[in-house]
């Protein structure tokens, strides 16, 4: 018996030859005791039979709007009201524009149309499919209704290209569907996120950031939100889409950071300071730009406030969590960082091993030692330390 035991699933799957990894996929549901149902598109039936997904299933595999085994022939209507979730692996670009604009013109289509319950989808195309402007567009209208996405993930294609676009791999997906499914370890709890660089303008034009995407802080609000928290995101300049169900506060600068913070922190159970902040801004910031001499520029700069510090100095702190790039003496900088800032748990890792990349290792500093979260995508690195988190505070 799991977590997942007695969970319901209904898998989706439509045409493109990441359909060979949903046979895997269904199998690591059933032996996790989910019992899963299996809709699948005309053309998702050219690169996998419905007989295998029924094998590994051991359900009835439903391909027609108008299957009669279906009560009062309504299986767009019935196959998920006994549903938790609709995961539909692979996702085409065909079906997400179908998703995007509310069309319905088969079984998979109408049944994700008239759902009641949370829809994911995982997309597998080609790269250039990926990265067309009507695909982004639909991505973006997509994370607006509020459906999930579980990738893509870049790599080699069946086709003979390389980038975004690949299906996660079995194991990925079931883990994000664990986390959806599973236990709400964080449910009732109002978490402040901060993610991504701030911005401190030289001039009008030239600034000083550094090199963080935004990804990790992205990913502990997505892994949040799937364990149930009330979410806040305090996002410095990235490109980045919201997570869905998050709450975001765009800000530029370490003040406006600090500002954006402190009118939040109070109201919160957890405060997860991931963004890299900028130490220092600069003194007399220009109005115009500053034009090119014959001789040195000198720029004074003065400290920023430290809203982690500052944050965890409150006479009723929420649960304070930090985050440490280093680039050397790891553990030792870490540890001093934690007693310096005065907190239960700081999460560490090399900055040269971290920012801009999908994966990241992380080792988690508390009272009883540390922690060490092996290299992983970012999100399942985000999902084990909310994991962490929640221990800590259910012990507390």
């Amino acid at each position: 018996m799991t977590s997942l035991s007695g969970k319901r699933l209904l898998l989706g799957l439509t045409g493109g030859i990441a359909a060979y990894k949903a046979a895997a996929l269904a199998r690591l549901f059933v032996k996790a005791g989910i019992d899963v149902r299996v809709v699948m598109t005309e053309a998702a039936c050219r690169f996998i039979t419905p007989v295998t997904m029924q094998a590994l299933s051991g359900q009835p595999v439903y391909t027609d709007l108008w299957d009669a085994r279906v009560r009062d022939n309504m299986a767009h209507i019935e196959l998920s009201r006994d549903r938790d979730l609709i995961l539909v692996a692979p996702a085409s670009a065909d079906f997400m524009a179908k998703l995007a604009n509310g069309e319905a013109n088969d079984l998979l289509s109408t049944l994700c149309l008239a759902r009641r319950i949370p829809l994911a989808v995982a997309p597998a195309m080609n790269v250039e499919m990926w990265e067309n402007a009507a695909t982004v567009r639909n991505v973006a209208r997509l994370r607006e209704d509020g459906i999930i996405l579980m990738g893509p993930a870049a790599g080699d294609q069946a086709c003979g290209e390389t980038g975004m676009g690949r299906m996660l791999e079995p194991e990925e997906l079931f883990e994000a569907v664990a986390a959806l499914l599973g236990p709400r370890l964080l449910k009732g709890k109002k978490v402040l996120v901060t993610a991504g660089p701030t911005y401190e303008p030289i001039d009008t034009v030239r600034g000083i950031t550094n090199q963080s995407s935004g990804k990790m802080g992205y990913a502990v609000a997505q892994a949040a939100i799937e364990a149930g928290a009330e979410v806040t995101l305090v996002s410095g300049p990235t490109a980045l889409a919201t997570p869905a169900g998050a709450v975001r506060m765009d800000v530029r600068s370490a003040r406006e950071m600090h500002d954006a913070v402190m009118a939040r922190a109070k109201a919160s159970d957890i405060f997860i300071a991931v963004a890299a902040v900028a130490d220092y801004h600069v003194v007399g910031e220009k109005s115009h730009k500053i034009k090119r001499g014959t001789g040195n520029l000198f720029i004074e700069l003065a400290p920023n406030p430290d809203i982690l510090a500052t944050v965890a100095a409150l006479k009723k702190p929420p649960f304070c969590v930090g985050f440490a790039a280093e680039t050397e003496n790891l553990r030792a900088n870490a540890q001093a960082k934690r007693k310096h800032k005065k907190i239960p748990l700081l999460a560490a890792n090399l900055a040269q091993e971290a920012f801009g990349r999908d994966d990241n290792a992380l080792t988690l500093f508390d009272d009883k030692g540390q922690h060490e979260l092996k290299r992983a995508a970012k999100i399942a690195i985000a999902r084990q330390l909310i994991a962490h988190i929640a221990g800590m505070l259910k012990k507390r």
